[in-house]
């Protein structure tokens, strides 16, 4: 087994981890920014080293800074969480490279995963059930009007280097395509370095759900179930179940067998996630992405199927077999997590600022992965998410109910936050009955 770690990365993310890996007596060692001095995740690590000032660019994306932390604390191996550096080939290299351990899946896998049409290409040989759309990026804007005219409108226009909800927009007709490709190619230029355009079919009911896979030592992949992620605000999650209440035994088979095909046709290792579409009138799905990289909402996987898919990774990246037996996993119960922002409850604009009440609703079922404490400062450089709400329960409707009353004890003063989004949410008879969609909380307001 590893034993010395780096986290890089910050707030709820890099405290659990390292709370994992003090668990198995691994030394973990955090890197931090200026902006997060006092942040919990710093002081709870073994050791701490400073690698920039606020700007992401110059610390927690500060390949040299972090590779250097890594050499001067003895770390051996890396975790780089989710975001920034999670998923940048060239860093998971580098890091192999320099004789560190990445603990993630090897820099192959993410190269091909990170671009959107070759990554539907790859899904498609291996038999993965794709959407309508293009094989190649829409060079220009009379390519993409020509795509759109074979695949039928309404068109998803999707930034072919994007992820995690960015550098999306729906065009209903030719006018309003012209108005988004300019804007996702503009936009994918200026975040990704990467103007590649794709052009594919949009359905405007649909839910999102998503296969957890894990690529095993000895080269195995499997699934450990799905996740429902459908209740989203600008194609970014807010709240995310498990099981799915839209997804039968049936065609639960069908998801994880596609998801295990999509990690295997990439020698995937390590934790990933595999994205589909699912038409919920016709019970067909389709790809829409892989992540490579450990999920904002794995802890609902890891209450269903009883385990902690820190230290499965753990293990992953250390050679070593899982702790379960994988030819017997069984979900086990219902959970749901909650993504706790410093956004407002309406428009879900950002809100940061200092905390000056923070009190963390407790219970049978209840788990919060926080990232502050009263007193800390959220600030406008990082994500606006503060903090998990994880509910977990025998069944669906003993996790709602164990929902609302977490939710009208977690208080939270000093910045905006969306809690109240959640209580108006848990009395939502659409959320509720299970039968929603990406578009529940357009719908809301």
């Amino acid at each position: 087994m590893i034993e010395s770690l780096l986290v890089a990365n910050r707030g709820e993310i890099a405290r659990r981890i390292i709370r994992t890996a003090r668990r198995l007596g691994i030394r973990a060692v955090a890197v931090y920014s200026e902006a997060d001095a006092d942040l919990p995740f710093v002081a709870e690590a073994d050791e701490a080293v400073l690698v920039g000032p606020p700007n992401p660019a110059q610390s927690y994306r500060n390949t040299e800074a972090i590779l250097a932390a890594a050499k001067s604390t003895g770390a051996q191996a890396i975790h780089p969480g989710y975001g920034f550096l999670s998923e940048n080939a060239e860093f998971a290299r580098t890091v192999e490279s320099s004789g560190l351990i990445w603990v993630g899946p090897g820099a192959d896998a993410i190269t091909a995963m990170g671009d959107k049409i070759n990554a539907r290409n790859l899904m498609a040989a291996a038999g993965v059930p794709v959407a309508p759309g293009t094989t190649d990026p829409a060079a220009d804007l009379d390519a993409a009007v020509a795509a759109a005219a074979g695949i039928g409108y309404p068109v998803m226009v999707k930034a072919a280097a994007g992820g995690g909800g960015m550098g999306m927009g729906v065009a209903v007709d030719e006018a309003a395509l012209r108005t988004e490709y300019d804007k996702v190619r503009a936009f994918a230029e200026r975040m990704f370095g990467d103007g590649s355009v794709l052009i594919e079919r949009y359905f405007p009911r649909v839910r999102h759900v998503e296969v957890q896979i894990l690529g095993l030592a000895d080269g195995r992949v499997i699934a450990l179930g799905e996740r429902e992620c459908s209740v989203q605000r600008r194609n970014q999650k807010l709240v995310e179940e498990s099981p799915s209440p839209a997804v039968s035994p049936e065609l639960r088979e069908r998801f994880l067998a596609a998801a295990v095909r999509a990690g295997e046709a990439v020698g995937y290792r390590n934790a990933g996630t595999v994205e589909c579409l699912l038409d919920p009138a016709t019970n067909e799905f389709f790809f829409l992405e892989m992540n490579t990289r450990l999920q904002v909402e794995h802890p609902v996987t890891e209450y269903v199927y009883g385990v902690d898919l820190v230290e499965e990774q753990l293990r992953v990246a250390s050679g070593l077999a899982p702790t379960f037996d994988p030819d017997a996993l069984v979900p086990r119960g219902h959970a749901i997590e909650m993504r706790i922002n410093a956004e407002d409850p309406k428009r879900f604009l950002p809100g940061p600022g200092v905390i000056r009440t923070w009190v963390e609703p407790t219970g049978e079922g209840v788990r919060v992965d926080s990232g502050y404490t009263e007193g800390n400062t959220v600030t406008p450089f990082y994500d606006s998410l503060m903090a998990k709400l994880i509910i977990s329960g025998a069944t669906r409707d003993e996790v709602l109910e164990r929902a609302k009353v977490a939710v009208a004890a977690f208080q939270i003063e000093g910045p905006k936050n969306n809690v109240p989004f959640f209580a108006e949410l848990l009395d939502n008879e659409e959320f509720l009955s299970g039968a929603y969609d990406t578009g529940i909380v357009s719908r809301m307001r």
